[in-house]
């Protein structure tokens, strides 16, 4: 079974307003996705998902199909769907980074392969070792404490056991906010936050300090992608367990954050690092470091998510 062509279809979502988030990238209101279509010489297809944000991977709707249809489409003609390893390699060939780009197609690959065997995904990644209820946390955006407050203490009469809060914006404002939202879940919710890279060394340190009594379980991305000592300066000085997710696209920067022990943890999802693949090679790599994984998440829609679970499961 072989690739015969590729297709790359716009897709542009308006959140609900209790959905819209507010991060230190800025608003986010209106989701983009460019689907894939893949068709293969036997008529089976297989659809995947790039979920583009440009102030995080820095891919849009416009270059993701570009790179698609005028980049990767052309060196995948005649390829062996299963060969997933070829397809990896023929896109890097042609194109650096575009990691949402490339785990479209890879996503789109598998489940070709899933419907041409009628078999799940997950099962054709070596099966489930992990049970199929899958616990997760709700992000809750940069918010005026009152109002996360009020949206916390909503979700966890919902059944959530985790909140994750923005932060990275203004500091004061950030340390009200995460006060607000431990004083309204009470203590036995776990509560995490993130930065987005939006704190100096300097800011999140005094952040860290002030919130020290708020029992938080993780700090995500307190610093910008690339400042590895750091991560691991605030590890070491504010005893809080730092989650690296902007600083962990692929394997090289996954080995540097664990190898130089900058992180207590990392965050992986399929479109970040490319494909379900990259992603397990880097989950593999960690558990080997006994560094435990999250999975994280760029507001993706039904097909990436769907990937996103199967990815966790194997």
């Amino acid at each position: 079974m072989r690739i015969e062509a590729i297709e790359a279809i716009p897709v542009r979502i308006p959140l609900k307003p209790e959905r819209r988030m507010i991060s230190a990238l800025g608003r986010h209101e209106v989701s983009d996705f460019v689907l894939v279509r893949l068709h293969t010489t036997n008529g089976v297809e297989g659809v995947g998902e790039a979920t583009v944000t440009p102030r995080w991977s820095g891919e849009t709707v416009w270059s993701a199909r570009a790179a698609i249809e005028r980049l990767f489409a052309p060196v995948l003609s005649g390829v062996d769907v299963a060969d997933i390893e070829t397809v990896t390699q023929r896109m890097e060939a042609v194109a650096i980074h575009n990691w949402f780009a490339k785990a479209a197609i890879e996503m789109a690959c598998w489940d070709a392969l899933g419907r041409a065997a009628r078999r799940p995904v997950y099962e054709l990644l070596g099966g489930a070792c992990r049970p199929l209820t899958i616990r997760n946390r709700f992000s809750l955006g940069a918010y005026e404490p009152k109002v996360a407050s009020q949206r916390a203490a909503s979700l966890v009469a919902a059944g959530f056991d985790t909140i994750k809060v923005k932060v990275g914006t203004d500091p004061d404002h950030d340390v009200a906010r995460v006060r607000a939202v431990r004083a309204a879940i009470g203590d036995a919710t776990c509560l995490t936050i993130d930065a987005n890279g939006g704190w100096n060394e300097s800011q999140a340190a005094g952040c860290l300090e002030r919130l020290a009594d708020c029992r938080i379980e993780l700090v995500e991305q307190p610093l910008p992608r690339g400042n590895y000592t750091g991560l691991r300066r605030l590890r070491e000085t504010t005893g809080h367990r730092i989650l690296a997710d902007e600083s962990c696209f692929d394997e090289v920067e996954a080995r540097e954050l664990i190898e130089h022990r900058c992180c207590d943890a990392i965050t992986l999802y399929p479109g970040k690092h490319g494909g379900i693949a990259r992603a397990k090679r880097i989950a593999e790599f960690a558990a080997e470091h006994e560094i435990p994984a999250t999975i994280g998440s760029n507001l993706e829609w039904d097909v990436g998510a769907a990937a996103m679970l199967h990815f966790i499961v194997s």
